[in-house]
C-alpha cells in the first residue's frame, strides 16, 4: 500500500516525466521547422520551467537528475565510441587526431594566457584554461543525429568529439598536477596518479567488458543485439566505472569502439541503443536547463567574458590549425571549429574537482563554469547546426 506522501510523489513523478517526453516531441518538430536545434530548445524550456523560471519541476523528479544524466551520457559515449571503427577512421584518422589535439591545446593556452594578461591568478587561469578544452558530446551527437546529411564532415566531427574528451581530461590532469605542485609539492604525484587511474582504468574497463560483449551479443537475433543486451552491457560498464571511480564516459566510449571494431557478426550493433537514447536525452537536456542558476550571470563579470571569448577563438584557431596540418578540405578548415563550441555540465564537474585544490577561488571558478555552460549550451548547438549545414553543403 502507498502512503499519501508516496502516492503524491509517484503521480508527480509520472506526470512530470510524461509532460517532459511530450515536450521533447514538440520541440523536435519545432527544431525541424526553425534554425534552432532541439537541444537549444529543450535547454531554454528547462530554464523556463526550472528554479530560475516558473519552478514547475517537483523535487521528486529533479532529484533524479544525476542518475538520468549518467544514463544518457553512457549511451552517448557508447554511440560515439562506435564511430571510432577502423573502417570509418581509415579515411580521416590523421585529420581527426590533429584537429582534436590542436583544438584542445590551443583553446587551453589561449584562455590561460588571456586570463593571465587580465590579472587573473595563475592557479585559476590554468584550471579555467584546461576546463575550456572540453566540448559537450551529448549536444554535438544529437545535432548530428538530427541532421539529414550523410557526408564525411558529420562523421569526422563525431570522431573528433570522441577523441576530444580524452585530451581534455589529460590536460585537466596536467593542470591539476601543476597547481598541486605549486601549493604542496607532496600532492603532485598523487594528482598525476588520479588522472592515470581515471583514464587508464576507464580504458581497461571498457576493454574488459567490450571484448566478451563483442563476441557474445547479437546471437539471440543473429546479427543484431536485442535492446536488453545493448543496454545491459552499457549500464554494467557505467556502474562498474562509477564503483571503481574512473571516467564512465571514457569507459563507455572504449566499450563502443571495441564492440564496433570486433563484433564482426553484427550488422547494426548500435541500432537498439539509438532507438531508446532520445527519451533519456530529452529528460537530460530539460533537467540540465532547469538546474542552471541564472542569478550567477550577474556575479562573474569580466573573467567570464574573457573565458568565453578566448574559448571561441581557441576552438576556431585550433581546429583550423589542425585542419591545415592534417591537410583537411576547405569545408573542414572553415567550419569544424564552429561545430565544437558546445560545452556541458562536465565543465562544472571538473570545476568542482579543481576547487578542492584551490578552495580560495572556489566560488569564482564555479560561477565562471556555470555561466559559460549556460551560454555555450544554449548558443553552441545553433553554431553546430550551422557548421553541419555549411560543412556538408559547400
Amino acid at each position: 500500500m502507498h502512503t499519501t506522501s508516496n502516492l503524491e510523489a509517484d503521480y508527480l513523478f509520472l506526470l512530470t516525466l510524461g509532460g517532459i517526453l511530450i515536450s521533447g516531441l514538440i520541440f523536435s518538430v519545432i527544431g525541424q521547422k526553425t534554425f534552432l536545434p532541439r537541444v537549444t530548445l529543450l535547454l531554454i524550456f528547462g530554464v523556463i520551467i526550472g528554479e530560475s523560471g516558473l519552478d514547475f519541476i517537483p523535487d521528486v523528479f529533479s532529484n533524479k537528475f544525476e542518475i538520468i544524466s549518467e544514463m544518457a551520457l553512457l549511451m552517448v559515449g557508447f554511440l560515439l565510441g562506435g564511430k571510432l571503427t577502423l573502417s570509418s577512421l581509415n579515411h580521416h584518422f590523421s585529420i581527426a587526431m590533429w584537429i582534436s589535439i590542436a583544438a584542445a591545446v590551443t583553446t587551453t593556452l589561449m584562455v590561460f594566457f588571456a586570463l593571465l594578461l587580465f590579472g587573473v591568478p595563475f592557479e585559476m587561469a590554468i584550471i579555467l584554461g584546461c576546463i575550456a578544452a572540453a566540448t559537450d558530446p551529448a549536444a554535438i551527437l544529437d545535432a548530428t543525429m538530427e541532421s539529414k546529411y550523410k557526408k564525411p564532415f558529420k562523421n569526422l566531427l563525431l570522431s573528433i568529439v570522441a577523441l576530444d574528451d580524452a585530451w581534455a581530461l589529460i590536460l585537466f590532469g596536467v593542470g591539476i598536477a601543476v597547481v598541486s605542485s605549486l601549493n604542496s609539492p607532496d600532492i603532485e604525484s598523487s594528482a598525476l596518479l588520479i588522472v592515470i587511474k581515471d583514464i587508464g582504468g576507464a580504458t581497461l574497463l571498457g576493454l574488459l567488458i567490450g571484448l566478451p560483449a563483442a563476441y557474445l551479443t547479437g546471437r539471440i537475433n543473429p546479427g543484431q543485439p536485442v535492446l536488453s543486451e545493448a543496454l545491459g552491457v552499457v549500464f554494467i560498464c557505467g556502474g562498474m566505472a562509477l564503483w571503481l571511480g574512473v571516467s564512465f564516459l571514457i569507459s563507455s566510449m572504449v566499450l563502443g569502439a571495441v564492440v564496433g571494431n570486433f563484433a564482426r557478426h553484427h550488422e547494426q550493433p548500435f541500432h537498439e541503443v539509438e532507438s531508446i537514447e532520445w527519451p533519456f536525452m530529452v529528460v537530460f537536456f530539460i533537467l540540465a536547463g532547469a538546474s542552471l542558476d541564472l542569478k550567477l550571470v550577474s556575479h562573474v563579470g569580466v573573467i567570464s567574458v574573457i573565458y568565453m571569448v578566448f574559448r571561441i577563438f581557441g576552438k576556431l584557431l585550433g581546429a583550423r590549425a589542425g585542419s591545415l596540418i592534417g591537410k583537411a578540405d576547405k569545408q573542414t578548415r572553415t567550419w569544424m571549429g564552429i561545430a565544437l563550441l558546445p560545452q556541458a555540465g562536465v565543465a562544472i564537474g571538473v570545476a568542482l574537482v579543481a576547487s578542492n585544490y584551490i578552495p580560495e577561488y572556489r566560488q569564482t571558478l564555479l560561477s565562471v563554469a556555470v555561466v559559460s555552460t549556460i551560454l555555450f549550451e544554449i548558443v553552441g548547438p545553433v553554431f553546430t547546426r550551422i557548421a553541419l549545414n555549411r560543412g556538408e553543403a559547400d
